[in-house]
C-alpha cells in the first residue's frame, strides 16, 4: 500500500501541485517505509517551499534521528522551534523543545 502511495506522490512532483504539502506527504510516506535518506531529502524539499513549515521541521528531526544523524536532528528541531515560534504554532514548538532536550540528555 505504501509503495502505491509513494509512487502516486512522486508522479505529482514537478507538476502544478508540487509544494510543501506534497513533499511533506512524500517524506512522511518514505519515512514510514523505512527509506530514511529519501525521506530526509523530501522533507528538505518541503522546507525549500515553506521554510516555516513546523511539521516538516519536526518530521525532519525524527527522520535524521532515525537515520543515526543526531546533530542534524538537533539542528532541524532548533530551526523548527524558531519556525513554530514565528508562525505561532505553540504545540509544535513545545514538542520539538521536548525532543531536543531528550536528545541533548542522551548525548555526551
Amino acid at each position: 500500500m505504501n509503495a502505491v502511495l509513494i509512487a502516486s506522490l512522486r508522479k505529482q512532483c514537478g507538476g502544478p501541485r508540487d509544494g510543501a504539502l506534497l513533499r511533506f506527504s512524500l517524506g512522511n510516506a518514505l519515512l514510514a517505509d523505512g527509506e530514511l535518506q529519501a525521506a530526509i531529502d523530501e522533507l528538505r524539499r518541503a522546507l525549500g517551499f515553506d521554510p516555516v513549515y513546523s511539521a516538516a521541521w519536526k518530521l525532519l528531526g525524527k527522520a535524521c534521528l532515525d537515520a543515526g544523524q543526531p546533530q542534524a536532528a538537533a539542528e532541524a528541531w532548533r530551526n523548527g522551534i524558531a519556525a513554530a515560534a514565528q508562525r505561532g504554532d505553540k504545540q509544535a514548538e513545545k514538542e520539538m523543545t521536548v525532543f531536543l532536550r531528550r536528545l541533548e540528555k542522551t548525548r555526551p
